[in-house]
């Protein structure tokens, strides 16, 4: 008798995904861009849980996107925001609380979606970063995971230093980025996040993530109202330094400019490219935005709906994507 957990398992096990060419170790680019599910397949289950991840797996995607916070005892948990309540029914900073406390809270019913039993119990759909490895080594094929640390943090950049000691311990080759059949990259917002993953990883392994930043984004990230939100912003730009110029300058290979930030400047986004930047975009969720990004060449497309935007690739070899793309540009 199978627990959920390993029924996810065999379930991974048991999938063709043939469907697509894939990446694999020693042909890493598919002759397409690489389709990274943005914490997991979260437009059909709740984000950054186990149903999401495994059904990612099951739509095909080649990579999975993850953020990660760090628990007040120490367990770097998958959790967008610092502060809890819009996922689940629990209140405060994640790092004021242990795991234990965590695995008691629903991370659940805000979706209002079934969890199907194959993709683990409602207990289990919290996941440590230990567990998604887990789970993506289960999958029986070569995956990508970008791991996001997320700032502000109450442990600066000991959130990162957990990252890189976590994946070190699982046996991680930083200069390949492979773990097992997992390629592993590293990322965030914070220029100073990025510059401390560069200690210790080769540039083609860390992504800057890039977006402009405005109030309302802002309130999104920090849950916050639109008084405190214009603070908020305003004490960034004098806090936080600019993360293009690390892009610019060549500190990292991978860019990670948002679909906005795409549209809002092409020049800079070709200009990266003709540098040679891997050009890792997010969120991408429309026919119009695939086709944006396959216009400009990118390399890397996050998505919170990975099965539709590997078929708008497939539609494009047959130029079907730009007939489509018309209609809702």
């Amino acid at each position: 008798m199978f627990t959920a957990r390993e029924s996810s398992e065999q379930l991974l096990r048991g999938t063709s995904t043939e469907q697509a060419p894939r990446m694999t170790r020693d042909d890493p680019r598919p002759g397409r861009p690489l389709i990274y599910a943005h914490r997991g397949s979260s437009a059909a289950f709740p984000e950054l849980t186990r149903s999401a991840y495994v059904q990612a797996i099951l739509d095909g995607a080649d990579g999975v996107e993850c953020d990660v916070q760090l628990t007040r005892d120490g367990y770097l948990v998958l959790h967008h925001d610092a502060q809890l309540g819009r996922t689940s029914n629990g209140t405060g900073p994640v790092s004021q609380h242990t795991l234990k406390q965590l695995r008691a809270l629903d991370f659940v019913s805000w979706k209002g979606v079934p969890i199907p039993e194959s993709h683990g119990r409602r207990h289990e759909q919290l996941l440590t970063l230990d567990e998604l490895l887990d789970l993506l080594e289960s999958a029986g094929r070569t995956l990508a995971l970008a791991v996001e640390t997320k700032h502000p943090s109450a442990f600066g950049q000991g959130l990162e230093e957990a990252v890189l000691v976590l994946l070190m311990r699982r046996g991680w080759d930083p200069e390949t980025g492979w773990l097992g059949n997992i390629k592993v990259s590293v990322m965030s917002f914070h220029p100073d996040a990025v510059r401390y993953f560069l200690q210790s990883v080769p540039p083609r392994h860390v992504c800057q993530l890039v977006a402009d930043t405005t109030v309302s984004s802002v309130r999104h990230s920090m849950r916050v109202g639109p008084a405190a939100a214009v603070v908020y912003r305003a004490g960034m730009k004098l806090v936080v330094p600019p993360a293009v110029p690390i892009i610019d300058n060549g500190e990292v290979e991978l860019a990670g400019p948002g679909i906005q930030y795409v549209r809002d400047h092409p020049r800079d986004v070709l200009a990266w490219r003709s540098n040679g930047s891997v050009l890792r975009v997010w969120t991408v969720d429309s026919f119009a935005d695939t086709y944006v990004c396959l216009s400009l060449g990118v390399h890397q497309i996050t998505t919170n709906v990975p099965a539709d935007v590997l078929r708008w690739v497939a539609d494009a070899s047959g130029g079907v994507l730009g007939r489509r793309a018309a209609q809702f540009a």
